[in-house]
């Protein structure tokens, strides 16, 4: 039990170190006293239960980080630059000895290292320039600033029965209390069982604590913001009071509460309306729900084989509810992308300082929803993105304002939902795209012809090849080529796809279209000889029919007409190294790659439905076009294709099976 007590405290500091780095950098913008102390309340929660679940070497270090937010709230210290440097490297600080994993030898360098110290005497000089008493360690039990005058107050504090056994330790709370002032404790002895039934892995002590500080009740309250699993009350006694207070006895029932005796805090009331879940356990509720639309794929089967009208009404009732169930897990697993986008803020921060350039990040569509796996997996393409734009897109201040534009550069992340797919946008006001610069290195690199006639367009895509970079040099941030090519790689195994838009001296518009979500996609079931095979619907534009003429046409132009247009079409049977198709009249299924129209092949298209998508083995993963596999109704196996990757890999491996446009 204490084991899971300490990771559910390393859990929630992660998530509070998190909060702080998006905390820190708003104040930057707008210094909101809600925003001071929803820091100071973070930093005082690490502190308190660091200490308490043996993190002491965090607890001590926080201590210092503490009190600059306390002369902050207290209206005592200015936030500035310094400040949010300080800060920021503090909280990177506090992370790196939570994971450390608690107190030992390692922490105990770190405490002591130098850039540790350093730290501290930076924070240090900020503080004892306002406040000589704020520079004490934690365990100097030095109360803090006051707020107002001496006052004494009565805290009854019964932990619940499983409290110990969960990690709770009332005397580290004591002692914390003790920081505050003068403390008296005795305990209720009355919820005390007899010793032959007393268990001592149970706690049945009502602690009775007095303590007399100037640190105000918030000071109080606030020691004991961990200790959910208890009754808590505290009592404000006026000082002339005290005297005529009958202090319960040790081994006596303690005095009833005060009519106006300060409740504790509401979050002890309101921890049941969230719970905690291990992803693990989304993932494995997933599965279960994907097998079910296995099934019940079969149970249409069966039902439309034996064309009973009884079964048949049943099966649709079990189709509702295996939909409806679907959705909700859906959306368990949803999250806003705000999670992602809140994370850039300081990358942009950092790297602007870094190069000299002073860039803005403007955010919008943080709400929009993704599946965890997607947000699991888009951060680094997008810190690649956001780092290149402000490397190689927001030119130096100089040249911006040569150019006539406002000093500061804007990186714009943007994200919304357009039917089953999410829209991300990363766009910049510099420079723009090179276009003769990417052509030249593109026909260096031997990628294209120098004759090669390519719409703009396409050589804005030339960015993604493999260790291509049109930069001079290589920096610390950016210029081997490899990160753009790491970006696609990712979409294109996210079942997503990219599209760049560039404006000479206006800047740059990268948009990334990614599915909703990756464990279950609307399918369109198409034939290829005996096989089954599964196109992502998102993907699809139409489908027509294609005639014998156009499969026997000796031009050599593997292309279609299709109403005014004029589409390439890939035969798949080809693609796929199969025998050729026999079928007298085709279907081309026609999907968008990159913004262009393709046709893909097939011999008759099936319908569509909810497809599961599962992992394809070891050995079939890295296959270029397949996206994994699903069970059918029928329980036979069919390939999902990637249609991105096997458009890609066909226009580099078959160029002549690909029509070229006249």
């Amino acid at each position: 039990m204490i084991e899971q007590a300490v990771a559910a405290f390393v859990q929630e500091a992660r998530e509070i170190l998190s909060e702080l780095e998006d905390l820190i950098l708003g104040l930057e913008e707008a210094q909101d006293p809600r925003t001071v102390d929803a820091i100071f309340r973070g930093l005082h929660t690490v502190k308190g239960s660091g200490a308490m679940f043996g993190y002491t070497g965090l607890a001590r270090f926080t201590h210092h980080f503490e009190n600059a937010f306390e002369l902050v709230r207290a209206g005592d210290l200015t936030v500035g630059k310094q400040l949010i440097d300080l800060s920021l490297a503090a909280r990177d600080l506090m992370e790196r000895f939570l994971a450390l994993g608690g107190d030992g030898a390692e922490t105990d360098a770190l405490l002591e290292a130098q850039e540790t110290t350093a730290l501290i005497d930076r924070i240090q000089s900020l503080t004892l320039a306002v406040d000589p008493a704020a520079t004490a360690a934690p365990t100097s039990k030095t109360p803090g600033k006051t707020s107002g005058g001496l006052e004494r107050y009565s805290i009854r504090f019964r932990p619940l029965p499983d409290a110990l056994r969960n990690g709770m330790r009332p005397d580290l709370l004591i002692r914390e209390l003790a920081e505050l002032g003068p403390v008296d404790v005795r305990f209720d002895l009355q919820d005390m069982p007899s010793f032959d039934a007393l268990d001592p892995t149970l706690a049945c002590l009502t602690w009775v604590i007095t303590v007399e500080t100037c640190n105000g009740a918030a000071a109080v309250e606030d020691v004991f913001i961990f200790a959910d699993d208890a009754d808590l009350s505290i009592e404000s006694m006026p000082m002339e009071a005290v005297a005529d207070r009958t202090v319960p006895e040790q081994g006596t029932p303690a005095v009833a509460s005060a009519p106006e005796a300060r409740t504790a805090p509401a979050k002890i009331d309101a921890k049941t309306e969230n719970i905690r879940v291990a992803s693990s356990r989304l993932d494995d509720m997933m599965d279960s729900i994907g097998e079910l639309v296995i099934a019940q794929a079969r149970l249409d089967a069966v039902s439309e084989r034996l064309g009973d009208s009884t079964l048949d009404a049943v099966v649709e009732e079990v189709g509702r509810l295996v939909l409806g169930l679907r959705d909700a897990t859906l959306s368990i697993r949803m999250l806003p992308i705000e999670t992602v986008f809140g994370k850039f803020r300081r990358v942009v921060r950092d790297l602007s300082t870094a190069l000299g350039k002073d860039v803005r990040l403007i955010t919008c569509g943080g709400e929009t929803e993704v599946d965890k796996n997607v947000i699991d997996r888009i951060g680094d393409p997008l810190v690649h993105m956001i780092r290149n734009s402000i490397d190689h897109g927001i030119e130096a201040d100089d040249v911006r304002i040569a150019a006539g534009k406002p000093r500061q550069g804007t990186v714009r992340l943007a994200a919304r939902q357009e039917g089953g797919e999410i829209l991300i946008s990363i766009e910049d006001n510099g420079g723009g795209l090179d276009v003769e610069g990417i052509r030249r290195k593109a026909i260096a690199r031997g990628l294209i012809e120098p004759d090669a006639e390519l719409s703009e367009r396409d050589l804005h895509l030339l960015i993604f090849e493999p260790g291509f970079s049109t930069a001079e040099t290589v920096s610390s941030v950016s210029g081997r080529g490899v990160g753009m090519d790491a970006v696609r790689n990712t979409i294109d195994g996210l079942g997503g796809s990219i599209d760049v838009l560039s404006r000479s001296g206006q800047g740059t518009r990268i948009t990334l279209r990614l599915p909703v979500t990756m464990a279950i996609i609307d399918g369109l079931r198409v034939r290829l000889g005996g096989s089954i095979y599964v196109i992502p619907l998102a993907a699809v534009e139409e489908c027509v029919e294609m005639d014998r003429a156009e499969t026997s046409r000796k031009s050599g132009r593997s292309v279609l007409q299709i109403r005014e247009h004029v589409v390439p079409y890939l035969a798949l049977d080809r693609i796929f190294g199969l025998p050729p198709s026999a079928e007298g009249r085709r279907r081309v299924v026609v999907v968008c790659v990159g913004g262009q129209r393709i046709g893909l092949v097939v011999d008759d298209i099936l319908g569509q439905g909810q497809t599961v998508i599962k992992s394809l083995s070891p050995y079939h993963r890295d296959l270029p076009g397949l996206g994994g596999a699903t069970i059918l109704g029928d329980g036979r196996v069919a390939i999902i294709i990637d249609v991105g990757t096997l458009v890609r890999w066909a226009e580099a491996r078959h160029s002549d099976a690909l029509g070229k446009v006249a």
